[in-house]
């Protein structure tokens, strides 16, 4: 945690949606709380909205709760589809009481949108084959706020499309770079093109996945088996303007169509009014294209660091863009 929130404001970012899949993951208020107050004393200029970890243990009195003490959604992982999801979910229909209370108190739903691999479902269409239960979920919850996570595919843009103002959907900026395509590249084109289209139905969600050296190489109780995901945290805003020029280069997008007012609304203005998140801080950020060189490693610089941690983040050595606050 000290190698990873300290260089949260490097990326253009003091808003962040903390993700729930800790070990153990955060399923009741009283840990989300106290998780939330060890991440203020590291780096008090953020705003951290926190979640909850959709389990068994999570009922409609839970929700109550939470939302009472300001936690502002709960987050569904498929069960062992991704980084400490062995206690996600199995199937939605035992959680539909949980929903109706979630839609009645306006608390978002963040679903990990794929099918766990099998009985034909690959990587490929993981997340093709989970868009029939997300459209089931917002058809039986009109009015419950769902953000699709991390979109990797055209289908799922096409599917956030057809629902109502209640759906939106994050895209990351790992998946509109061109050393990262998690599809096909017709499926990057459609992302880049929804990025830059204006539609508040999509924003900018990170998706940073902040594994240390060990765990990205399948070493110490991994037993071989490599950790999903980069991290991007550091230099959250900069992927975006390097995919974006990266889509101009190739004629996907038009330079004359990234202005300001795209890149403010993709980058923040439209997950802020979905999140409901007030701008009482009032900072802005200037990006400029300079000789800023992406870090090799983060490592823990506190003085009482239990153990020599080193995170690797996305493009590490190559050029970005630099960020300076205002």
């Amino acid at each position: 945690m000290r190698a990873v929130v300290p260089h949260i404001r490097n990326g253009g970012v003091n808003v962040v949606y903390v993700m729930p899949n800790l070990v153990p993951p955060i399923t009741t208020v009283a840990h989300a709380l106290a998780y939330q107050s060890e991440l203020k004393k590291i780096e008090p200029r953020v705003e951290y909205l926190m979640s909850l970890y959709l389990h068994p243990s999570i009922t409609p009195d839970t929700v109550i709760e939470a939302k009472k003490a300001g936690i502002t959604g709960i987050k569904s992982y498929p069960a062992g589809l991704t980084t400490n999801s062995s206690s996600g979910v199995v199937s939605y229909e035992a959680f539909y009481p949980v929903f109706a209370e979630m839609e009645k108190q306006d608390m978002i739903l963040n679903l990990h949108g794929e099918s766990p691999s099998g009985k034909g479902v690959t990587v490929m269409s993981a997340e093709e084959s989970f868009l029939p239960t997300f459209l089931d979920l917002h058809a039986r919850f009109p009015n419950l706020r769902i953000i699709l996570e991390h979109c990797t595919s055209a289908k799922a843009v096409e599917a956030v499309k057809t629902c109502g103002p209640s759906v939106a959907a994050t895209i990351t900026g790992k998946m509109i770079d061109s050393l990262l395509i998690a599809k096909l590249p017709k499926d990057r084109e459609t992302l880049l093109k929804a990025a830059t289209s204006g539609n508040p139905k999509f924003f900018l969600g990170t998706d940073s996945a902040p594994h240390p050296m060990t765990a990205k190489t399948g070493g110490l109780d991994r037993q071989g088996k490599v950790a999903a995901g980069v991290f991007t945290q550091p230099y959250a805003t900069q992927y975006v303007l390097d995919a974006f020029e990266q889509g101009c280069s190739e004629g996907i997008l038009r330079s004359e169509d990234i202005t300001k007012e795209v890149l403010e609304n993709f980058l923040g203005g439209f997950g802020r009014h979905f999140y409901r998140v007030v701008d009482t801080r009032k900072e802005r950020i200037v990006l400029k294209k300079r000789d800023e060189v992406i870090v090799g490693v983060f490592k823990d610089q506190s003085q009482d660091a239990a153990d020599n941690v080193e995170i690797v983040p996305f493009r590490r050595g190559m050029k970005t863009w630099s960020v300076e606050w205002k």
